[in-house]
């Protein structure tokens, strides 16, 4: 019985460090929830800091809508950060009627307090880092001030696909601007570090996805015989979509030995489409004299950016494009999963969707009560996490993809090793991983 009782305080403590930053959240049931029941997240780092974000907020202007977007960093976690507080804001700004941003902008002219955009569901754990909020606003304003001069009011079917396409663009044009105006350090090494984007946006039981790079949205769809599908939201942009690679070979048709070399972009990044990444996308030119006249800037970025690409003829060569899916939601359609690359690179989807639906319906081998005894039943020793029942089902796929022992259970031995690795060893077995999954439907 001490042996048993060991093991499981082993165990536990395996447990308690994939729950450290999990959360978990319950909408008020009506129309403010716009079919959404709630959510489950979590975030397990590799790289230390953990270059992954999450956000999730509910928009209370306009149509409304509930968003959730998780945001893989690269080359540094300053983009994948500064996108994950600001890209809500713009999609909200998109996709507001011109009247509610002329009832704003006078607000602002006249210094009376602001309806908020946003009520956002921040996480506990959510990690501080510079976000330059006064630039961020001026660039909020300015994009919100441009779209009262310059468009008409008028209601669109396909208003939340081009808010959410013109939201990403802008964004990310005022990234770049903000990194040419003011180089001071926080702006460069946002706009020279990277992001992919996974957003979607609910409302109304209509689901808009924007997919940017490579993390995905899968959804969980209950058949009638009881059986989980995992439908595809998202495609991924980069080298392993033929698609996605067709295009970046005919858009640089004199460069087709050196525009993807070992299935990256110049031979250096693996995403097609992402946030930042200014050098892949400013002139030439231009990364000449940032290079040439500012090491001040360089020695505060990540040393992977510190030089030029080579075979730079074309720019841009990285685009901010993001592809939309739009999607009725119905009766069948139980769970979206959001997750990073991490999660995908360990789990294939239908695996994933079936261990959420089989853990929400309570048929899960690892959710069977071990009774306890004097000693764990032969051949049950690696079942004893068993015992400590995952609430939050984005902890139950990380303890998965990390500590499967290949019949549907969890290697206790298998996911603490995991968990162990050393910071700069971690990183060649799992990337940081983040997943968010959406409750839509009733089980």
């Amino acid at each position: 019985r001490i042996l048993f009782i060991l093991f499981l305080s082993e165990a536990e403590s395996v447990q308690l460090s994939t729950a450290a930053n999990e959360y978990s959240l319950t909408l008020p049931r009506g129309p403010a929830s716009h079919g959404v029941l709630g959510f489950h997240s979590n975030m397990l780092p590799s790289n230390l800091p953990c270059e992954d974000r999450q956000s999730s907020a509910t928009c209370l202007a306009g149509r409304g809508g509930v968003l959730f977007g998780v945001f893989d960093g690269h080359a540094g976690l300053a983009c994948a950060h500064a996108v994950s507080q600001r890209l809500f804001y713009y999609i909200a700004v998109a996709a507001l009627p011109l009247r509610t941003l002329a009832e704003l902008e006078r607000a602002v002219e006249e210094e009376r307090a602001v309806t908020p955009l946003l009520e956002w569901h921040k996480y506990p754990q959510d990690l501080s880092y510079p976000d330059g909020g006064v630039t961020s606003f001026h660039s909020l304003r300015n994009y919100w001030q441009e779209r009262l001069e310059t468009e008409e009011e008028e209601e669109d079917d396909n208003r939340m696909t081009s808010a959410l396409v013109n939201a990403f663009h802008r964004l990310d044009y005022d990234l770049s601007v903000e990194a040419q105006v003011h180089l001071s350090l926080t702006s460069p090494r946002v706009a020279l570090s990277g992001c992919t984007a996974c957003v979607v946006h609910i409302s109304n039981s209509v689901l808009h996805v924007a997919n940017l790079g490579d993390s995905r949205a899968v959804l969980g769809v209950q058949e009638a015989d009881g059986s989980w599908s995992a439908i595809n939201l998202t495609n991924d942009h980069n080298a392993q979509n033929p698609e996605e690679l067709q295009r970046i070979l005919g858009a640089h048709p004199a460069e087709q030995r050196t525009v993807v070399r070992h299935d990256r972009l110049l031979g250096l990044l693996l995403p097609f489409r992402a946030f930042g990444d200014v050098r892949f996308k400013w002139s030439a030119e231009m990364l000449s004299r940032v290079y040439e006249t500012r090491p001040d800037v360089l020695s505060a970025v990540s040393e992977a950016v510190r030089t030029m690409p080579p075979h730079y003829l074309t720019p841009p060569y990285l685009s901010a494009e993001p592809e939309i899916t739009q999607h009725c939601v119905g009766p069948a359609d139980k769970f979206l999963v959001l997750a990073t690359d991490g999660l995908w690179e360990l789990m294939h989807r239908q695996t994933v969707i079936q261990l959420v639906g089989d853990q929400l319906t309570g048929q899960s081998n690892t959710h069977q009560l071990v009774k306890l005894q004097e000693s764990p039943p032969a051949g049950e020793e690696g079942r004893v996490l068993s015992v400590l029942e995952d609430q939050n089902t984005a902890t139950h796929l990380i303890r998965h993809a990390l500590g499967d022992d290949g019949y549907g259970a969890v290697a206790p031995n298998r996911l603490a090793k995991m968990l162990s690795l050393p910071v700069d060893l971690a990183r060649r077995y799992r990337d940081d991983i983040t997943i968010t999954i959406i409750h839509l439907n009733e089980i």
